[in-house]
């Protein structure tokens, strides 16, 4: 099961405390989290969160390779994609 757009926004929403756009499409999707107002923080809480409901394990270091939304997605995607049975 892939993390929809909707879904991850809503995440990385609530990562950063609630204070965060409320868009959620392609424009939001790939504009730099910089541009955005989400800091270093605010992706580790995200992170945090997706890892307790999801069960993707990924190391703290992957937040400063993380340039947007939808690198961050895709990358969680990836991950619950490679978790699943064959």
């Amino acid at each position: 099961m892939e993390m929809t757009p909707t879904e991850f926004t809503e995440v990385l929403r609530a990562g950063a405390g609630g204070d965060a756009p409320a868009e959620t499409g392609a424009d939001f999707l790939d504009t730099t989290f910089e541009e955005l107002g989400y800091d270093s923080l605010a992706l580790l809480e995200t992170l945090s969160r997706i890892e307790r409901s999801h069960g993707v394990s990924l190391p703290d270091e992957v937040i400063g390779e993380l340039t947007t939304p939808r690198s961050f997605l895709d990358l969680v995607n990836e991950h619950l994609r490679r978790a699943l049975p064959v």
